[in-house]
């Protein structure tokens, strides 16, 4: 993968506003180095420019890998995933507690795809908004 300039990074990460574009996780409270995703993956023709990538937290990043659909948990169909440049965060998503769900199918095959409800996310989420960082 070509790395992005460090022009490049850096506008991705300003523009992320020190969070995960995917699961909204505060960069300030990662034990975990973010990283530069490429939103839609090189090997299906993604390029390395602004419009293309997105700031994502470790989990995020590595669950979602190359993928660019996913099965929507509700009727099974495949569907593609959030796509932070071009998508709505509050139309695909809403919190529920420490909970993310998925609003749209959009939403619930990215969630299902990036595992952002899995136990361990949630307790850490938990223990962040019990200290008021969440």
């Amino acid at each position: 993968m070509p790395r992005p300039d460090r022009a490049l990074e850096a506008e991705v990460i300003r523009r992320a506003v020190g969070r995960c574009e995917y699961c909204h996780y505060p960069e300030a409270a990662a034990e975990l180095p973010f990283h530069v995703d490429h939103i839609i993956a090189e090997k299906h023709r993604g390029e390395t420019n602004a419009a293309n990538l997105a700031w994502a937290c470790f989990s995020c990043n590595m669950h979602k890998g190359p993928s660019i659909a996913g099965l929507d948990p509700l009727n099974g169909e495949l569907v593609r995933l959030f796509h932070p440049r071009t998508d709505s965060w509050t139309e695909h998503f809403e919190w529920t507690g420490v909970w993310l769900r998925g609003r749209t199918a959009v939403g619930r095959s990215t969630v299902a795809v990036l595992d952002i409800n899995h136990e361990d996310s949630l307790a850490v989420r938990e223990a962040l908004r019990d200290e008021g960082a969440f």
